[in-house]
């Protein structure tokens, strides 16, 4: 079958462009015994892509220079090597970045009425997750804190403060790069108090949203916002540490946080986790998360590009902060 794929061009150096991405065209042969030959629906753009570019240990392998990129996507079986599995059924995977992909490796899903299949990249997917255990497992929220998230608009972040807000907490408090951002955040999603990161310094912006400080950090961002987020702590408050997009695309390391000596001061926990040494809580996320989202109780924003060819604009549009919610490309 004739298929197409993005293929990494070269490594970037800072900020990555069109031409880090080299379209290719390929033919797939039939699947042999263990496999399905999936049609993409839709893949997902995620930040931690752009880490996977550079030639540096992580906790997955880099991408390789020459060679298809991989990430989350849904599809559709069109034909079948494995017993109970036929073509037409929905299918998870880590294949992403192609319009058809021989995989092995999927989980089966069983579509939800009323569900788009693209939510199973989101807020019923990888960031659903990962706000979830971050939110209560590594952070250990408990109802009546108050909660600090930062790239609040975006996949994880929108979840997160949603979350806290079903499960009892005080006051949730978001930062976004945009005034349209912000008032979606109050208006839409229930956070409590919102702030544009951009409008001013961030800890005197954190401290007037949260004059009784903060319980529980989830940080999706680094930078200034963990260093006001420590200004603002709480005595034996926790720190979710997600991501740091602020400095994915630096050449050189930014400074870190000042303020280091708070964590002491405050008997604060800061603890770092990756999705991916979580799985076991996913049946648990889907059992809690599916309900909300199924009956309007949770809204799952996405922004949707259109066409595997827009992919690579998909993906920078993300990094800047483009997206609101989860930035998906339908194919």
């Amino acid at each position: 079958m004739a298929a197409k794929e993005f293929r990494l061009a070269s490594r970037p150096s800072g900020w990555p462009t069109e031409e880090t991405f080299d379209f290719a065209e390929v033919t797939l042969p039939s699947p042999e015994a263990g496999q399905v030959l999936v049609r993409n629906a839709f893949m997902s753009v995620d930040p931690y892509m752009r880490g996977r570019m550079n030639d540096v240990k992580s906790y997955v392998p880099p991408y390789e220079v020459g060679k298809a990129l991989d990430g989350g996507a849904v599809g559709e079986v069109v034909e079948s090597a494995v017993d109970g599995v036929v073509p037409g059924d929905l299918v998870l995977h880590g294949l992403g970045w192609r319009s058809h992909a021989l995989v092995s490796q999927f989980n089966k899903l069983d579509p939800i009425d009323g569900v788009s299949p693209s939510h199973f990249l989101g807020a019923l997917g990888m960031p659903a997750l990962t706000a979830y255990v971050g939110l209560l497992d590594v952070a250990e929220f408990s109802p009546g804190e108050t909660v600090f998230v930062s790239g609040a608009a975006g996949a994880v972040g929108s979840l997160v403060g949603q979350i806290a807000k079903l499960k009892g907490a005080k006051r949730v408090i978001g930062s976004a790069g945009s005034a349209d951002k912000v008032a979606h955040l109050t208006r839409k999603l229930g956070f409590d108090a919102a702030f544009n990161y951009r409008d001013g310094d961030v800890t005197k912006q954190l401290a007037e949203a949260a004059p009784d400080g903060v319980d529980v950090y989830f940080d999706n961002v680094g930078g200034d916002h963990l260093e006001a987020a420590l200004w603002s702590m709480n005595r034996n408050g926790r720190v979710a540490i997600c991501g740091s997009i602020s400095s994915y695309n630096e050449e050189s390391l930014p400074p870190g946080p000042r303020n280091l000596h708070q964590i002491l001061v405050n008997r604060l926990t800061v603890r770092g986790f990756i999705v991916l040494d979580h799985n076991d809580r996913f049946p648990a996320m889907i059992a809690e998360v599916g309900p909300w989202l199924a009956g309007g109780k949770l809204v799952a924003e996405e922004t949707v590009v259109d066409g595997l060819e827009n992919a690579p604009s998909a993906f920078l549009g993300m990094l800047r902060g483009e997206n609101t919610g989860k930035m998906v490309v339908r194919l």
